[in-house]
């Protein structure tokens, strides 16, 4: 365990000691109260003289005031009770979330430290190697191939990180014109044909799919789709793209033949930062942003993205975009 692990945890036993020490003050101050309401009515009653003619309502009368005091003490300690609980609990989740919060900032920026190295590193490497040795034209393209490849990924990393500090700024002004959905997603396709070209794509969308949208988003949903299943799937799995109508809607899916996402995670799967739980998963390249990015855009649309099962195993992520008119 870490250092500052140990600090956290201390902080907590701490937190707890004290929020127990005031739940205890709070008991002890309803008791003593008490004690002190039960001796001041004894001392009433005994002042009373026992042959006066209204002893009897004298006396009733300083019973029904222990009662309202007692009544008094007991509502206004429960709603203290209940005004510390529910702080306790509301500072102990809002911690807890920054603990959080703090903890996927750190693997982020670990994941694009190594997201950025990585191409920066292959890249460096190419184009030494183009000056320093004599290559053939194939090797040479090979190459410069190779390293298009990689400042693409940087471009895309570059994209996603700018486009989500913009999206929760308030600051990205969607620009909506007919768009077709179903050129987008081949101009997808052709370019992770090129860039993989040892996986399965199968495009079965053949018809016009009309929408009203920011061409630049949404290619960059399909291509996130795609990219994630790509990571997610082994090489031999095939990754499709078909389409279903509705009355008013369009249901693009894109299908992958991995591992697929536990239902307890399907929601989580589109938070920022965050990364399906199997360690094989988190082996994955990746910083957590494509998803979440691709729900705000999904969204900002006015649509909706889910995801179902794929059988006999796999993911299918699926957009719901509504129909131009």
């Amino acid at each position: 365990m870490t250092e500052k692990s140990n600090k956290i945890r201390l902080i907590f036993v701490i937190y707890w000691f004290l929020l127990a020490y005031v739940v205890a003050a709070l008991i002890w101050w309803f008791i003593a109260l008490s004690r002190q309401n039960s001796q001041m009515t004894d001392y009433k009653i005994e002042r009373i003289q026992a042959n006066s003619a209204d002893y009897n309502s004298q006396y009733h009368k300083i019973i029904d005031e222990k009662n309202r005091k007692e009544y008094q003490y007991l509502g206004e300690g429960a709603i203290f009770l209940l005004l510390i609980i529910a702080g306790a609990i509301f500072l102990y989740k809002a911690v807890n979330k920054q603990l959080k919060i703090s903890r996927q900032q750190q693997n982020f920026m670990i994941a694009v430290t190594h997201e950025l190295k990585t191409p920066i590193a292959i890249t460096k490497l190419n184009l030494e190697t183009l000056e320093k040795r004599k290559l053939d034209d194939d090797q040479q393209r090979r190459l410069i191939n190779n390293t298009l490849d990689e400042a693409n990924r940087m471009n895309t990393l570059c994209n996603n990180l700018l486009l989500s500090s913009q999206f929760d700024a308030g600051g990205y002004k969607i620009t909506k014109e007919p768009v077709l959905l179903n050129e987008l997603i081949e101009n997808s396709f052709n370019d992770f044909k090129k860039r993989h070209p040892g996986r399965n794509f199968v495009n079965t969308i053949n018809e016009n799919i009309h929408i009203v949208a920011d061409s630049l988003l949404m290619q960059m949903v399909i291509n996130n789709l795609l990219d994630n299943a790509i990571k997610y799937s082994p090489k031999e799995g095939k990754i499709t793209a078909a389409v279903q109508k509705n009355e008013k809607t369009y249901i693009v899916s894109i299908s992958d033949e991995g591992n697929g996402i536990n239902h307890t995670e399907r929601n989580k799967v589109f938070e920022k930062f965050y990364r399906s739980g199997s360690d094989a998963n988190k082996k994955a390249k990746g910083t957590g942003l494509g998803l979440y990015l691709s729900q705000k855009i999904i969204s900002a649309h006015g649509g909706k993205i889910s995801i179902d099962d794929n059988q006999p195993k796999g993911s299918i992520f699926m957009l719901e975009l509504n129909k131009t008119v």
